[in-house]
């Protein structure tokens, strides 16, 4: 163990919603002297390619009430009983100064054994409504920060806005100039969150062919779309003559975002986030069958600004979609103000104010009560 240099202890579900905001902070920390561990499960391992070398990386077994038939159900409690009993154990090997969760079951264990050893803790909520297992916790954990304001809390649990942090990688390309559509090669960056989304393969190809011949000339595509829509998606876009890179992932987001004249998307919380740190105009179509419509919630700050444009799944067609980005390459100048509203309510220093109350807490250990 390095003598002197803190111990962060982060804990994170295998989301990129989780992930994403996991990572910046990492950088931060590490930056600042700090060690730093991840604590996840096999989905989130998925995410770790982009955290530093110095983070250590923890793979816990996830368990969830969510899935799997009632025998495995009725096993969740010893499973996390079990998590938080080995993370007790780790915690008594090497003494976290500050223990943060990022939500997701896989954060339980960490959480709990910070909760029963009293160990400065904390929670942030990426989403405007606070996920179920941070929803646990809010009352538990030393301090709440939020990504999304307002953020529904529990009775009598207080927060502090931080926003949203964004990885390195974001940040280089914060308020990357902003080319408006014109007479030249254009993008329109299309991604539906960590596994694509089937909606959006549906959508947007029949939409972007049901534009003017003029427009469509300069235009390509980038999109994410599920393995077993890929095939197809790219077949349509080439038998139609339009230039377009489909994939399953894209590990540039950043670089793609920052050069497309529009994102067509999800309304995750971390790519509301980045959007708003790079600045580009968007149509944003929340998921659905989310529990909480979280991502209804997320979009709305953006909406508000006039930064983006949001469809409903109930009203989303390709007619509505092509009229939506026509909204936009019609009008340059409307396209140009959409990028610097969502500038305007960007936080590119969230992970820098997040990584300031973790200081703060280690610096007053013992002297915070839970939720407050």
């Amino acid at each position: 163990m390095a003598q002197g240099r803190p111990l962060l202890v982060m804990a994170a579900g295998g989301t990129g919603g989780h992930m994403f905001p996991a990572q910046a902070l990492a950088e931060v920390m590490l930056d600042r002297g700090w060690r730093v561990k991840l604590s996840t499960d096999a989905r989130g391992a998925r995410y770790t390619g982009g955290f530093p070398d110095a983070v250590e990386i923890e793979t816990v077994a996830s368990a969830t009430f969510a899935r799997g038939g009632a025998a495995a159900r009725a096993l969740v409690p010893l499973r996390i009983a079990g998590g938080a009993l080995s993370a007790m154990r780790g915690f008594r090997r090497d003494r976290p100064a500050v223990v943060v969760g990022f939500g997701g079951y896989p954060s339980i264990p960490a959480l709990s054994a910070a909760t029963l050893m009293k160990l400065p803790s904390m929670i942030h909520e990426q989403n405007g409504v606070l996920g179920r297992v941070n929803r646990i916790f809010a009352p538990r954990v030393t301090r709440v920060a939020c990504g999304t304001w307002p953020t529904e809390l529990p009775p009598g649990v207080s927060a502090e806005h931080v926003g949203n942090p964004v990885r390195a990688a974001v940040l280089e390309r914060a308020a990357a100039p902003y080319i408006p559509p014109g007479d030249y090669p254009m993008q329109i960056l299309v991604i539906g969150g960590s596994q694509g989304a089937r909606i959006l393969s549906d959508m947007v190809p029949p939409a972007v062919a049901a534009l003017p011949p003029a427009l469509l000339q300069h235009l390509r595509v980038s999109q994410q779309a599920r393995e077993e829509d890929v095939d197809r998606v790219r077949d349509f876009y080439e038998a139609r003559g339009i230039e377009a890179d489909i994939r399953t992932f894209f590990d540039d987001v950043p670089a793609r975002m920052s050069e497309a004249q529009l994102v067509i998307a999800r309304s995750g919380a971390s790519t509301v986030a980045d959007l708003s740190v790079i600045g580009r105009p968007s149509v944003l179509i929340p998921y659905a069958a989310a529990l909480r419509d979280e991502q209804s919630v997320n979009a709305q700050g953006l909406v508000d600004a006039g930064g983006a444009i949001r469809i409903p799944e109930s009203q989303l067609s390709p007619e509505t979609l092509a009229d939506a980005i026509l909204a936009v390459f019609d009008n340059p100048r409307g396209a140009e103000q959409m990028a610097r509203a969502a500038l305007g309510v960007g936080r590119p220093d969230a992970a820098a104010h997040l990584a300031d109350l973790i200081e703060k807490l280690k610096k007053g250990a013992g002297n915070e009560g839970p939720g407050q």
